[in-house]
C-alpha cells in the first residue's frame, strides 16, 4: 500500500508527447471480425470490447491477482510492477508502474483489452490508451461487496462468466460463514497502520475499512481523507484495542512491532503494552478475491472464541483456551 501511496506520476505535457508520437507510429488495436462487446465500465466510461478477448494487459496488480483467479493467465500478456502473486505472474512482460506505465512497451503488446483500475491509475492514462484505439476497461472498488461485484463484471468481460459466478459464490458463502460466526459480537476498535513514520491509517470510506467491518472491527479513524496523516497523540487519545498491520510475512511485521515498541510515544499505547497486535497477510491491501482470505485471518486473530477448533478426539474447543 505504501509503495502506491509513494509512486510519482510523470506530467501531463510527457504524457501527451508520448501518445502523439504513438498516435503517428503505431497502428490502432487489431480489429476482430466478431461484434465487439458494448458495455460500460466501473467508472461510467462506455467501451467497446473486441471479441474474443485473446490478450489482456493488467494495469495493476489487484487486476492481475483476479486475471489469475478467473483462470485467465494464458490471456495476460502484460503487468505492472509489484504483480507478485501468484508467484508466476511475475513471469509476465513488465510494462512498468501501474501511475506511469511505459505506452510504448504496452501497445507493442498489442492487448484486445487494457485493465485499470480507478484507484491506482490516472485517467490520462486510461483516456491516452483510449486515444490509441485500445479498449480500456476500468474497475471502481470501494467496498467488499464492490470487489466481488467487480470480479463478476470483469469475467463477463473477458468471456469467463462460469468461472466468475462459480468463484464469486465460494466467496459470498465464506462472508455469510464469516458474519454468522461473528452476530451479536462488539466490533474490536482498532487502527489500521498503513505506514508508522509518518503515522499514515485509512479512512472510513475504503474498501479497507469495510473490510474491517467485515472482521468484525472498527477502525478508531473517522476521516473523509483515504490515507489520513495522524498524529501518535491524537492516536493515544483514541486508544485502540488492537493495532492491525498487514505484512507479506508475519515474522517480519512482528520484528518491525517489536521495534516500534521501543519508539516514544507508542509505549503510551494500551495495545502495544498488552501486545494486542494482528499482523495479516498483505493480501488485504489489495481489492481482488484474496481479500476475503485476509479478512477470515483478521477475524480470527480479533476473535479467537468465536472460532471454535476441534481437537483430537474430535470434540470441540475455543481457540483461545491456551492463552
Amino acid at each position: 500500500m505504501l509503495r502506491w501511496l509513494r509512486s510519482i506520476a510523470i506530467g501531463s505535457a510527457g504524457l501527451a508527447a508520448v501518445v502523439g508520437a504513438l498516435l503517428y507510429a503505431t497502428p490502432l488495436a487489431a480489429q476482430s471480425s466478431a461484434a465487439p462487446l458494448e458495455t460500460t465500465d466501473e467508472t461510467g466510461r462506455h467501451v467497446a470490447i473486441p471479441q474474443p478477448v485473446r490478450r489482456i494487459v493488467s494495469l495493476a496488480p489487484s487486476i492481475t491477482e483476479t486475471l489469475y483467479a478467473l483462470g485467465a493467465q494464458d490471456r495476460l500478456v502484460g503487468v505492472t510492477d509489484y504483480s507478485d502473486y501468484p508467484p508466476e505472474a511475475k513471469q509476465k512482460p513488465n510494462i512498468g508502474g501501474s501511475i506511469n506505465p511505459n505506452l510504448e512497451q504496452l501497445v507493442a503488446l498489442k492487448p484486445d483489452l487494457v485493465v485499470a483500475t480507478r484507484a491506482l491509475n490516472r485517467r490520462e492514462t486510461v483516456d491516452a490508451l483510449a486515444r490509441l484505439g485500445f479498449a480500456v476497461y476500468a474497475t471502481d472498488e470501494r467496498t467488499v461487496e464492490g470487489v466481488l461485484v467487480s470480479t463478476e463484471r470483469l469475467a463477463d468481460v473477458i468471456g469467463a462468466h462460469e468461472r466468475g459466478a462459480e468463484l464469486v459464490a465460494g466467496l459470498r458463502e465464506r462472508l455469510a460463514e464469516l458474519k454468522r460466526a461473528l452476530e451479536g459480537r462488539a466490533p474490536r476498535r482498532v487502527l489500521f497502520v498503513v505506514w508508522h513514520d509518518p503515522l499514515i491509517s485509512i479512512g472510513r470510506e475504503t474498501f479497507l475499512a469495510d473490510a474491517l467491518r467485515w472482521a468484525g472491527a472498527k477502525s478508531v479513524i473517522n476521516s473523509s481523507q483515504d490515507w489520513p496523516r495522524l498524529s501518535l497523540e491524537e492516536v493515544v487519545r483514541l486508544q485502540p484495542e488492537y493495532l492491525v498491520f498487514a505484512d507479506s510475512h508475519a515474522e517480519q511485521g512482528a520484528l518491525n512491532f517489536e521495534a516500534l515498541r521501543e519508539r516514544p510515544g507508542w509505549r503510551n499505547l494500551d495495545a502495544v503494552r498488552g501486545r494486542r497486535i494482528a499482523i495479516i497477510s498483505d493480501a488485504v491491501n489489495r481489492p481482488c478475491p484474496r481479500l476475503v482470505d485476509a479478512i477470515e485471518q483478521l477475524a480470527r486473530q480479533l476473535h479467537p472464541e468465536a472460532f471454535p477448533q476441534k481437537s483430537e478426539n474430535g470434540k470441540q474447543e475455543c481457540a483461545s483456551c491456551a492463552r
